[in-house]
């Protein structure tokens, strides 16, 4: 039982002690016993000889009164007491000589009623503030109840510290992220494990609270670094500046990012060295043949420079050949279509619409899922939408629209804006083309890995707008996931586009 709940009890046991005939029934009730009272007085005062007073017996009515009747109605009920005291008690009433004694007694009366008046309304008011005062600390205990669990099933680390740095609590997440025993943290300075959160400054009541986030480089107890993400803000309390921060693990997500960052470069790196070699052979073939031409005049085929010309020319072709496949550790599954526009959508929306360009998704509710490689894909898409950006950036309508939609049994993801179109599309997947300033390497990068998961990316002219096409193979949500659809003939790929016949099978970018 608290604090509360026991002063509460006690006094309720006082007052009930010496109050409870006083306040035992309702009303009518009480009206009626005092009523009986006043009559038994006063019949007594009739009836019994002698100079005995029994008025001093008002004052039990009175007090049974005063808990139940207006001050008026007291003022009334004295006055009548007085009247029956004087009259019906020893001698008569006389005018004069009375009238200071009449006083006395009705003030004696009316004080006495409005005591118990006075008692039984502080009593009430006293039970109702305490009432609420308890029910005011229930509400409170249930709320610190409700934050206390709040903080301990948190998975990130709450941490709360004094002006020196102290940590004064910590949850359960806090202690197995810095690994230290469970209720170890607190008296722990957090410059052991958050130098930077250390320097934060608390401030005063001159200064306003702090409420931002970092990211920062943290130490385990065991010495491990860890990279964390926290949000601290500052408040003030009566025991001085205090520092709340809560602690998120990302390591594993930086661990990831930079893996994926090393994939995406090492796919991309065999792609651009893919269409290097792929032009360089195309290059060694035309000086081949040019070398075959001048060696019909014997001079310069006797000629050992000229001689030495051709077997670099072989050595460079040879060199070209050499084997570029993508690397094995692609993973192909089924993806969710419209969850990979809801990532691109997040990455483009604020960009475009600072540059004033309106973009509109329009994709069907339900799709099948297709098979590609969500972050291969992911980057197809947003090189797509910056190519179209750069398309309208100086058009005076700078609009760019995704349209997705099944055609037998494939989804055809297009990407369409209100630009001028391209001047030379039959040279607009090629590698190193000239004049190419937005286009070209990254559609050619694109591409490839559109072909990597079995799909393509084409151009498609249009009389107003005009529009990439990605096509990507669908998959049956109820077949295994485990196993990507068969790929096209590697022969039948040319990731250059348009110069298939000078393309062996050792110069493709992919297998």
């Amino acid at each position: 039982m608290s604090l509360t709940q026991r002063i509460l009890e006690a006094y309720r046991q006082r007052g009930d002690s010496m109050l409870s005939f006083l306040l035992k029934g309702n009303r009518r009730q009480a009206v009626i016993r005092a009523a009986v009272m006043i009559a038994i007085v006063a019949l007594l005062d009739w009836r019994v000889e002698g100079n005995v007073f029994f008025g001093f017996l008002y004052l039990f009515p009175m007090l049974i009164l005063g808990s139940r009747l207006q001050r008026w109605q007291l003022a009334i009920v004295a006055a009548g007491c007085t009247f029956l005291a004087e009259w019906l008690g020893p001698g008569h009433w006389q005018p004069h000589p009375g009238i200071p004694r009449d006083i006395f007694v009705f003030t004696a009366y009316f004080g006495t009623g409005l005591f118990a008046y006075e008692s039984g309304r502080n009593r009430q008011l006293t039970l109702g503030h305490i009432q609420e005062m308890e029910q005011e600390v229930d509400l409170r205990r249930d709320a610190e109840q409700q934050l206390k669990i709040l903080i301990e099933s948190s998975p990130a680390g709450i941490l709360t510290m004094d002006s020196a740095g102290k940590i004064i609590m910590a949850n359960q997440a806090a202690h197995e992220m810095l690994r230290l025993e469970p209720d170890a943290l607190p008296g722990w300075s957090i410059k052991s494990f958050l130098p930077p959160l250390a320097s934060v400054p608390h401030g005063n009541q001159s200064t306003p609270s702090f409420r931002t986030a970092m990211q920062c480089y943290g130490r385990r107890r065991d010495g491990e670094v860890f990279l964390a993400d926290v949000w601290f803000s500052s408040y003030q309390t009566r025991s001085g500046p205090r520092l709340a921060a809560m602690l998120v693990d990302v390591s594993e997500d930086l661990r990831d990012r930079e893996e994926f960052s090393l994939h995406q470069l090492m796919a991309g790196s065999r792609l651009v060295v893919g269409a290097v070699a792929h032009e360089i052979r195309n290059l060694c073939g035309a000086i081949a043949v040019v070398q075959a031409n001048l060696a019909r005049n014997p001079a310069l085929a006797a000629n050992e420079d000229f001689q030495a010309l051709g077997s670099l020319v072989e050595g460079l072709e040879k060199v070209a050949t050499l084997e570029l496949r993508q690397s094995s550790g692609t993973e192909l599954g089924s993806v969710d279509l419209n969850a990979v526009l809801d990532q691109l959508r997040v990455v483009t929306e604020v960009p475009l619409r600072e540059s004033d360009v309106v973009i509109r998704f329009e994709s069907p509710p339900a799709l099948p899922r297709v098979w590609a490689d969500p972050h291969n894909l992911l980057q197809i898409l947003l090189n797509l939408i910056k190519n179209s950006q750069r398309a309208v950036e100086n058009e005076p309508r700078k609009e760019i629209a995704i349209r997705v939609g099944e055609e037998d049994g494939r989804v055809v993801v297009r990407v369409y804006d209100s630009g001028p179109g391209v001047a030379a599309p039959e040279r607009l997947f090629q590698p190193f083309q000239r004049g190419a300033e937005a286009t070209g390497l990254g559609l050619y990068v694109s591409r490839a890995f559109a072909r990597a998961f079995d799909g393509d990316l084409r151009y498609e002219p249009g009389a107003r707008e005009w529009c990439f096409a990605l096509d990507l193979m669908a998959c049956d949500d109820r077949a295994s996931a485990a196993e990507p659809p068969p790929k096209a003939n590697e022969h039948d790929q040319d990731p250059a586009g348009g110069r298939s016949h000078a393309v062996s099978r050792s110069a493709q970018p992919l297998a």
